[in-house]
């Protein structure tokens, strides 16, 4: 079972959601915005996802330039990063689908067909 994270008014997670109930995959769904993952679930997250830690910010989100993150984040550490991604859910990169190792970072069909369907 996944663990899909989503904001229910963002088109790219909607166009997800879609995708996921056409390919019968089944996953529990979680607001994003109302339940953001703990810092250490954000670790583990990132450690399997295997991407630059940043990727996992929406950096073309309105909270994200509030904060002027693109500044400010090369001075944070790791620890503070996932502490600021977990305390504010809209600075995560969405939609997100987890299954232990197994990390989806926004939504790219192809990409999730190959991973999802190999």
């Amino acid at each position: 079972m996944y663990t899909f994270y989503y904001y229910p008014k963002c088109s790219t997670c909607q166009k997800a959601k879609k995708w996921l109930d056409a390919q019968n995959i089944p996953y529990t769904p979680i607001l994003i915005h109302e339940q953001p993952p703990t810092p250490a679930e954000l670790g583990e997250i990132w450690q399997n996802s295997h991407v630059p830690l940043k990727k996992l910010f929406n950096t073309s989100g309105m909270k994200y330039r509030e904060l002027n993150l693109k500044t400010v984040l090369p001075s944070l550490s790791e620890a503070e990063q996932l502490e600021l991604l977990s305390s504010d859910g809209m600075l995560i990169k969405r939609p997100l689908l987890v299954q232990k190792s197994t990390v989806l970072i926004g939504f790219k069909v192809d990409i999730w067909e190959k991973t999802l369907h190999s």
